[in-house]
């Protein structure tokens, strides 16, 4: 699986969310999605880190997961060329603005 793969899932995109904000432990992202159960989410955890967007720190008994940010590199790296699309609109908004 590629990290493109890995993203797409909904729940993986929560958990990556979730980690964006701040490091949490296992249990506080088992407890952030109540319709998976605890095996279900680390499932997803490993995928996750497997494609190199999260690591994990083990912190006594607890397992605590971050956000490795260079894994979005690639999927920045995709995505720059369609990055002038949203500039021209935001541009356009910020005139729009100022005019008003």
């Amino acid at each position: 699986m590629d990290v493109f793969e890995a993203v797409a899932e909904p729940n993986r995109r929560h958990l990556l969310g979730l980690l964006a904000e701040r490091d949490r432990t296992a249990g506080e992202l088992v407890d952030s999605l109540p319709t998976l159960t605890q095996p279900a989410v680390s499932r997803h955890l490993r995928v996750l880190r497997e494609v190199g967007l999260v690591e994990v720190h083990p912190d006594g008994q607890r397992r605590i997961y971050a956000l490795k940010p260079d894994g979005l590199q690639q999927i920045d790296t995709w995505i720059t060329p369609y990055r002038r699309y949203w500039r021209n609109h935001l541009d356009a908004l910020e005139q729009h603005l100022e005019d008003r």
